[in-house]
């Protein structure tokens, strides 16, 4: 079980490549972010269903969509400029609050 949860955490870092890439893509009008995008969404879909073998649906895809989100609101405030007001920065504690919850009861 050790070993879907670092594959669902790894196909969720993904998520954060894959959304950055398609933000520099303009809206899929730039060839290589459109590429890079696609392809990295792909294989994050790929390593999630592998963890999926293990893991159960509803909380494999709540920790995916969780720590990706979290992981692009982070690199869009790291990397371009975006907000980080103490109300977003609150409520992305509340969701990786719901993460490590999670995975506690999953175990």
């Amino acid at each position: 079980m050790r070993t879907a949860w670092i594959l669902l955490v790894v196909a969720a870092l993904l998520e954060l490549v894959w959304a950055t890439a398609l933000k520099q893509s303009h809206g899929l009008t730039r060839p290589w972010p459109t590429a890079i995008g696609l392809a990295v969404a792909l294989v994050s879909v790929v390593v999630l269903s592998v963890s999926l073998r293990e893991l159960p649906v509803g909380t494999a895809y709540a920790v995916w969509v969780g720590l990706g989100s979290v992981g692009v609101a982070v690199a869009g405030i790291l990397a371009l400029g975006e907000s980080a007001s103490p109300g977003r920065l609150a409520c992305m504690a509340l969701i990786l609050a719901g993460v490590v919850g999670l995975r506690a009861v999953e175990g």
